[in-house]
Protein backbone atom coordinates (compact mmCIF):
# COMPACT_ATOMS: atom_id res chain seq x y z
CA UNK A 1 0.00 0.00 0.00
CA UNK A 2 1.07 3.62 -1.15
CA UNK A 3 1.85 6.04 2.00
CA UNK A 4 -1.31 8.14 0.18
CA UNK A 5 -3.29 5.18 0.05
CA UNK A 6 -2.50 4.22 3.62
CA UNK A 7 -3.59 8.06 4.69
CA UNK A 8 -6.68 7.68 3.01
CA UNK A 9 -7.28 4.23 4.58
CA UNK A 10 -7.01 6.43 8.26
CA UNK A 11 -8.94 9.02 7.41
CA UNK A 12 -11.64 6.15 5.55
CA UNK A 13 -11.75 4.74 9.21
CA UNK A 14 -12.05 7.84 10.83
CA UNK A 15 -15.79 8.52 8.80
CA UNK A 16 -16.94 5.14 10.04
CA UNK A 17 -17.58 7.42 13.45
CA UNK A 18 -20.57 8.75 11.30
CA UNK A 19 -21.69 5.74 10.13
CA UNK A 20 -24.51 4.08 12.38
CA UNK A 21 -26.56 0.82 11.92
CA UNK A 22 -29.85 1.17 9.94
CA UNK A 23 -28.58 4.43 7.62
CA UNK A 24 -29.01 5.22 3.97
CA UNK A 25 -25.81 5.71 2.89
CA UNK A 26 -24.13 7.78 -0.03
CA UNK A 27 -21.41 6.40 -1.36
CA UNK A 28 -19.48 7.74 -4.03
CA UNK A 29 -16.99 6.17 -6.77
CA UNK A 30 -13.36 5.85 -6.66
CA UNK A 31 -9.80 4.52 -3.87
CA UNK A 32 -12.19 6.33 -1.29
CA UNK A 33 -15.61 4.60 -1.58
CA UNK A 34 -14.34 1.18 -2.42
CA UNK A 35 -11.51 1.74 1.48
CA UNK A 36 -15.16 2.82 2.69
CA UNK A 37 -17.03 -0.11 1.75
CA UNK A 38 -14.17 -2.62 2.91
CA UNK A 39 -14.39 -0.97 6.03
CA UNK A 40 -18.11 -1.09 6.45
CA UNK A 41 -17.87 -4.53 5.62
CA UNK A 42 -15.02 -5.53 7.96
CA UNK A 43 -16.92 -3.77 10.84
CA UNK A 44 -20.38 -5.01 10.03
CA UNK A 45 -21.59 -2.13 9.90
CA UNK A 46 -25.82 -2.82 8.62
CA UNK A 47 -26.53 -0.06 6.33
CA UNK A 48 -28.28 0.63 2.43
CA UNK A 49 -26.10 2.14 0.35
CA UNK A 50 -27.00 4.52 -2.74
CA UNK A 51 -23.62 4.23 -5.02
CA UNK A 52 -22.84 6.72 -7.24
CA UNK A 53 -21.66 4.32 -9.91
CA UNK A 54 -22.09 0.54 -11.62
CA UNK A 55 -18.35 -0.37 -10.38
CA UNK A 56 -19.21 1.08 -6.35
CA UNK A 57 -22.74 -0.98 -6.51
CA UNK A 58 -20.91 -3.66 -7.58
CA UNK A 59 -17.97 -3.72 -4.77
CA UNK A 60 -21.34 -2.92 -2.06
CA UNK A 61 -23.13 -5.81 -3.31
CA UNK A 62 -19.81 -8.16 -2.74
CA UNK A 63 -19.29 -7.34 0.49
CA UNK A 64 -22.80 -7.50 1.45
CA UNK A 65 -23.76 -4.46 1.54
CA UNK A 66 -27.62 -4.00 0.64
CA UNK A 67 -27.97 -1.21 -2.87
CA UNK A 68 -30.77 0.72 -3.13
CA UNK A 69 -32.01 4.27 -4.59
CA UNK A 70 -34.06 7.07 -4.44
CA UNK A 71 -37.24 5.30 -5.13
CA UNK A 72 -36.79 3.77 -1.62
CA UNK A 73 -36.73 7.21 -0.13
CA UNK A 74 -35.36 10.80 -0.91
CA UNK A 75 -33.12 11.69 1.83
CA UNK A 76 -29.78 9.75 2.55
CA UNK A 77 -28.53 9.99 6.49
CA UNK A 78 -24.93 10.65 4.77
CA UNK A 79 -22.79 10.68 2.37
CA UNK A 80 -19.34 9.87 2.29
CA UNK A 81 -16.91 10.62 -1.01
CA UNK A 82 -13.49 11.69 -1.56
CA UNK A 83 -12.24 14.86 -3.78
CA UNK A 84 -9.64 15.82 -5.95
CA UNK A 85 -9.32 18.99 -4.31
CA UNK A 86 -10.45 20.73 -0.65
CA UNK A 87 -10.25 25.06 -0.35
CA UNK A 88 -9.99 26.40 3.11
CA UNK A 89 -13.77 27.17 3.10
CA UNK A 90 -14.33 23.56 2.41
CA UNK A 91 -15.17 24.28 -0.90
CA UNK A 92 -14.58 21.13 -3.44
CA UNK A 93 -13.18 20.25 -7.20
CA UNK A 94 -14.37 16.84 -7.71
CA UNK A 95 -15.05 14.47 -11.03
CA UNK A 96 -12.00 13.65 -12.02
CA UNK A 97 -13.17 9.91 -11.72
CA UNK A 98 -16.17 10.87 -13.90
CA UNK A 99 -19.18 10.24 -11.32
CA UNK A 100 -19.50 13.84 -10.72
CA UNK A 101 -23.21 14.06 -11.51
CA UNK A 102 -24.10 10.55 -9.50
CA UNK A 103 -22.00 12.20 -6.75
CA UNK A 104 -23.63 15.88 -6.61
CA UNK A 105 -26.84 13.98 -6.30
CA UNK A 106 -26.00 11.77 -3.11
CA UNK A 107 -23.92 15.23 -1.58
CA UNK A 108 -27.18 17.22 -2.48
CA UNK A 109 -29.78 14.76 -1.16
CA UNK A 110 -27.18 13.89 2.46
CA UNK A 111 -28.20 15.06 5.79
CA UNK A 112 -23.96 14.81 6.41
CA UNK A 113 -21.69 14.94 4.10
CA UNK A 114 -18.25 13.53 4.87
CA UNK A 115 -14.89 13.97 2.61
CA UNK A 116 -12.19 11.86 2.78
CA UNK A 117 -9.12 13.11 1.56
CA UNK A 118 -5.41 13.01 2.46
CA UNK A 119 -3.40 16.04 3.09
CA UNK A 120 -2.19 16.19 -0.91
CA UNK A 121 -5.72 17.25 -1.48
CA UNK A 122 -5.41 20.44 0.16
CA UNK A 123 -5.50 23.69 -1.72
CA UNK A 124 -5.08 27.35 -0.74
CA UNK A 125 -7.56 28.00 -4.10
CA UNK A 126 -9.16 25.41 -6.26
CA UNK A 127 -8.21 25.06 -9.77
CA UNK A 128 -4.73 23.26 -9.62
CA UNK A 129 -6.39 20.51 -11.89
CA UNK A 130 -8.85 21.01 -14.45
CA UNK A 131 -12.29 21.02 -13.93
CA UNK A 132 -14.37 18.43 -15.07
CA UNK A 133 -17.68 19.76 -17.11
CA UNK A 134 -20.74 17.26 -17.72
CA UNK A 135 -21.87 18.10 -21.07
CA UNK A 136 -25.11 16.82 -23.13
CA UNK A 137 -22.88 15.30 -26.25
CA UNK A 138 -25.00 17.70 -28.95
CA UNK A 139 -24.23 20.59 -27.28
CA UNK A 140 -20.70 19.82 -26.46
CA UNK A 141 -19.01 22.41 -29.59
CA UNK A 142 -20.54 24.85 -28.35
CA UNK A 143 -20.00 24.48 -24.45
CA UNK A 144 -16.50 24.02 -25.68
CA UNK A 145 -16.18 27.34 -26.92
CA UNK A 146 -18.19 29.08 -24.61
CA UNK A 147 -15.54 27.61 -21.43
CA UNK A 148 -12.77 28.63 -23.14
CA UNK A 149 -13.51 31.88 -24.33
CA UNK A 150 -14.03 32.12 -19.90
CA UNK A 151 -10.36 31.85 -20.08
CA UNK A 152 -9.86 27.48 -20.04
CA UNK A 153 -8.47 25.29 -21.74
CA UNK A 154 -10.76 22.97 -22.98
CA UNK A 155 -10.47 19.60 -23.85
CA UNK A 156 -12.63 16.43 -24.38
CA UNK A 157 -12.02 13.34 -22.18
CA UNK A 158 -11.24 10.12 -24.10
CA UNK A 159 -11.42 6.70 -23.36
CA UNK A 160 -8.08 4.55 -23.21
CA UNK A 161 -9.27 4.04 -26.69
CA UNK A 162 -9.38 7.45 -28.24
CA UNK A 163 -13.27 7.55 -28.07
CA UNK A 164 -14.99 10.55 -26.25
CA UNK A 165 -15.49 8.89 -22.33
CA UNK A 166 -19.29 8.43 -21.59
CA UNK A 167 -20.61 9.09 -18.63
CA UNK A 168 -23.04 6.58 -17.08
CA UNK A 169 -25.45 8.90 -18.06
CA UNK A 170 -24.40 8.87 -21.28
CA UNK A 171 -23.28 12.47 -21.70
CA UNK A 172 -19.44 13.52 -22.01
CA UNK A 173 -16.65 15.34 -19.85
CA UNK A 174 -15.19 18.41 -20.79
CA UNK A 175 -11.77 19.01 -18.68
CA UNK A 176 -11.55 22.57 -18.27
CA UNK A 177 -8.07 24.09 -16.85
CA UNK A 178 -8.67 27.82 -15.72
CA UNK A 179 -5.81 27.52 -13.47
CA UNK A 180 -6.50 28.98 -10.16
CA UNK A 181 -10.20 29.29 -9.35
CA UNK A 182 -10.22 33.06 -7.67
CA UNK A 183 -14.35 32.95 -7.64
CA UNK A 184 -15.36 29.31 -7.34
CA UNK A 185 -19.16 31.05 -6.86
CA UNK A 186 -19.25 32.78 -10.11
CA UNK A 187 -17.55 30.31 -12.27
CA UNK A 188 -20.17 28.03 -11.37
CA UNK A 189 -22.90 30.93 -11.63
CA UNK A 190 -21.59 31.11 -15.23
CA UNK A 191 -21.40 27.35 -15.78
CA UNK A 192 -24.42 26.79 -14.80
CA UNK A 193 -26.22 29.23 -17.69
CA UNK A 194 -24.56 27.12 -19.86
CA UNK A 195 -27.37 25.45 -22.05
CA UNK A 196 -26.55 21.74 -22.68
CA UNK A 197 -24.03 21.83 -18.82
CA UNK A 198 -25.56 18.92 -17.20
CA UNK A 199 -23.11 19.20 -14.08
CA UNK A 200 -19.22 20.10 -13.08
CA UNK A 201 -17.02 19.78 -10.40
CA UNK A 202 -17.41 22.78 -8.06
CA UNK A 203 -19.35 21.35 -5.07
CA UNK A 204 -19.33 24.57 -3.03
CA UNK A 205 -21.18 24.51 0.26
CA UNK A 206 -21.97 20.81 0.75
CA UNK A 207 -19.00 19.51 2.65
CA UNK A 208 -20.40 19.05 6.31
CA UNK A 209 -16.87 17.68 7.00
CA UNK A 210 -13.48 17.03 5.64
CA UNK A 211 -11.45 14.10 7.28
CA UNK A 212 -7.93 14.75 6.04
CA UNK A 213 -5.26 12.29 6.86
CA UNK A 214 -1.61 13.87 7.55
CA UNK A 215 1.54 12.37 8.26
CA UNK A 216 -0.10 10.22 11.21
CA UNK A 217 -3.07 11.91 12.26
CA UNK A 218 -6.53 12.53 10.60
CA UNK A 219 -7.50 16.46 11.12
CA UNK A 220 -11.14 16.89 11.23
CA UNK A 221 -12.02 20.11 9.55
Amino acid sequence: MTDRLAAKRRAAEASLAYVKDGMRVGLGTGTTAELVIGLIAERGLKITAVPTSRRTARLAEAAGIPVTDFTSGLRLDLTIDGADEVDPHLNLLKGRGGALLYEKIVAVAADVFVVVVDGSKRVANLGAVPLPVEVIPFAAPRIQAAISAMGAVVTTRLTASGNPFRTQAGHQILDAAFGTIYDPAGMAAELDGLAGVVEHGLFLGLASHVLVAEADQVLTL
